[in-house]
């Protein structure tokens, strides 16, 4: 018979719980069974470890079409010093058929039903995605990296998730960085305020025709207008990210990180 998947982390037993003599089976067994189940739940990502040991993580999430390997040659770029310690994790979205593309299976976070400026998109998806960066928080406290030292990072179709998944999230995590992309929730998400005071920086191309600035603007006002202090930064370019934005997310990461 199958297994049953875990849904919430597993809690290791009470140290009392195992008698000196052993028990059958022994519950230490059973918990690092589970706990090895839970973690295998967790979305398939490159993980790219810190020469020295980690303290720190940022979780960055990919555009639509993309995989996890689109912002690791990144990482050279960002200045950080050589003992950064930071582990740089970079999941995989799920193949999904994409609506506006015609039904095409490719890896995406959520479906995206109409393209006008509003971006119509499959909310359960979104919210499912953020659960799972959620998950990936949660293996990163598991490792012994407190909240207070993840950072979410997402571009585009991404970024959607990482503003979801950020701001609902029940312990106050290091920052989130919104990289051309829209906040696609902001009807349905449920502020936490663990995270009100959460640093966010946004950055946008002023020539971004896939997601016209005016979506990133609408963030940004939105997050004002809740008591949020976001920061933003605007460059004269399309859809990508270039040096000076590279360079402006290794300062966020040193400030926040640091």
């Amino acid at each position: 018979m199958p297994t049953a998947p875990l849904t919430a982390k597993p809690q290791p037993p009470a140290p009392n719980e195992c008698c000196e003599s052993g028990c059958d089976p022994c519950v230490w067994d059973i918990y690092r069974t589970e706990l090895q189940q839970w973690e295998t739940q967790c979305l398939p990502a490159v993980e790219i470890e810190p020469t020295s040991p980690a303290t720190a993580a940022v979780i960055w999430l990919h555009g639509l079409g993309a995989d996890g390997h689109d912002f690791v040659p990144i990482i050279p770029e960002l200045g950080l010093p050589p003992d950064h310690g930071i582990r740089f994790i970079f999941p995989h979205a799920p193949e999904l058929p994409v609506t506006v593309n015609d039904g095409y299976v490719m890896p995406a976070w959520y479906d995206i039903l109409e393209i006008d400026l509003d971006r119509k998109v499959d909310v359960a998806q979104l919210q499912a995605s953020a659960r799972e960066v959620g998950k990936l928080i949660e293996r990163e406290i598991a490792r012994g990296i407190p909240s207070e030292r993840i950072v979410i990072a997402g571009f585009s179709q991404g970024g959607a998730v990482a503003y979801q998944a950020a701001l609902s999230y029940p312990k106050p995590l290091a920052g989130l960085l919104a990289l051309s992309t829209y906040f696609a929730t902001t009807d349905t998400v449920v502020l936490n305020v663990a995270n009100a005071q959460l640093p966010i920086h946004i950055f946008h191309g002023k020539q971004d025709t896939i997601v016209p600035d005016l979506l990133a603007l609408k963030a940004y006002r939105w997050l004002r207008e809740r008591g949020y202090a976001p920061h933003y930064s605007e460059y004269p370019l399309g859809h990508n990210v270039f040096a000076e934005e590279i360079a402006e997310v290794g300062r966020c990461l040193r400030v926040w990180l640091g």
